[in-house]
């Protein structure tokens, strides 16, 4: 349960430990009802990739229960919350599969850790990489079940659970399009800034921050006009997130961010840092762009001259100004937004958090 400080702000360090006692929980008792012992890789990989989290979209989902006036008892938000990390779980999987990553969140992706677990069991080594992969489709699958499975479990009123419906598939299908809109832009690079942020807008911005906050503040009944105050402050917001986050893939320290850096080139991102550089970009530093970015075997003096190129366009450095006008753009909201006080002080460390991360 979260509960307020003394001097009456939302103190959301409750959030991750409570989450993640509603998912062990949850996963011991899914794990007891299987079918057999063979189904163990799956739960050992979806808790590894659980595991280690930052529990943004629940941090989110309570801290928009709060900004609809939430108090008291918030078991129940605090299980719709769990649900959405359930998701994001699965969103994850398939992505990592999508882009055949190896890592994620310093830790071995769910399809290396199904193929590992395959040839341990004594698989034929030719087949373990297409194993780990259709393993790792399926506990996707699997995980996004068990996520409206956890949702039921929050035991909501009707009313309530009428309510939050329409927000959950409007997430899940936008979540899909941006997916979509990422894989049609890959291995195609553009200076088309906008197409790349529509990506950023359906495939982070909305499912990461204006969905999991506006589902919580729907949970407390809050008002239209502070369902449109969540919405106004969590795009720009989101869009910071993932700016950040194409930064990082990019510059990041990979003891920080758990993930190899440069693979987003390696595959070929159409990112908005990307469609920056080939803005400001000269002939020549087009082309060896158009040469370098999608190569998978990428090697490091590559690498690097890539990094180069985009620092030396400036691509970088606008990215990082539209970062911090996102976030500006999302205070601003708070200094209006018809909300409590203390839950607009929550939504500020939120901000500050998402978009000065180094992970």
């Amino acid at each position: 349960m979260t509960h307020a400080s003394a001097a009456g702000t939302p103190d959301l360090s409750a959030v991750r430990p409570g989450v993640n006692a509603l998912l062990n929980a949850f996963l011991d008792r899914k794990a007891q009802a299987a079918a057999g012992p063979e189904m163990t890789p799956l739960f050992t990989a979806l808790r590894r990739l659980l595991d280690s989290g930052k529990r943004l979209r629940p941090q989110l989902c309570v801290a928009g229960w709060h900004a609809g006036g939430g108090c008291g008892d918030n078991s129940a938000t605090l299980h719709v919350a769990a649900a959405l990390e359930l998701f994001q779980a699965f969103a994850l999987i398939h992505d990592d599969v999508m882009d055949a990553s190896d890592r994620r969140r310093g830790r071995p992706t769910a399809h290396r850790v199904l193929a590992a677990a395959y040839l341990t069991a004594g698989g034929r080594r030719s087949r373990a990489e297409s194993h780990g992969v259709s393993a790792a489709i399926l506990l996707g699958d699997l995980t996004l079940v068990w996520s409206d499975d956890l949702l039921h479990n929050a035991r909501l009123d009707a009313e309530t659970l009428i309510c939050i419906q329409p927000l959950l598939d409007t997430m899940r299908g936008e979540l899909v399009y941006g997916q979509y809109l990422d894989l049609l832009s890959t291995d195609r690079l553009s200076d088309d800034v906008e197409a790349a942020l529509r990506v950023v807008r359906y495939k982070t911005a909305k499912y990461t921050v204006e969905w999991p906050l506006r589902i919580g503040a729907v949970l407390a009944g809050a008002s239209p006009d502070v369902l449109d105050a969540c919405s106004a402050f969590a795009l720009p917001l989101g869009e910071a997130f993932q700016l950040r986050d194409d930064l990082l893939g990019v510059f990041g320290d990979p003891a920080e961010t758990g993930k190899p850096v440069g693979d987003d080139i390696r595959e070929g991102k159409a990112t908005v840092l990307m469609a920056l550089a080939m803005r400001g970009a000269s002939a020549a530093e087009q082309q060896l762009l158009r040469t370098l970015v999608g190569h998978p075997d990428l090697a490091e003096g590559n690498l690097l001259r890539v990094r180069c190129v985009l620092e030396e366009t400036g691509a970088r450095q606008q990215v990082e100004k539209m970062i911090s006008d996102r976030r500006d753009t999302a205070l601003a909201v708070l200094d209006r937004a018809p909300l409590p006080a203390a839950a607009a002080g929550v939504l500020r460390e939120i901000a500050e958090r998402a978009t000065a991360r180094q992970s």
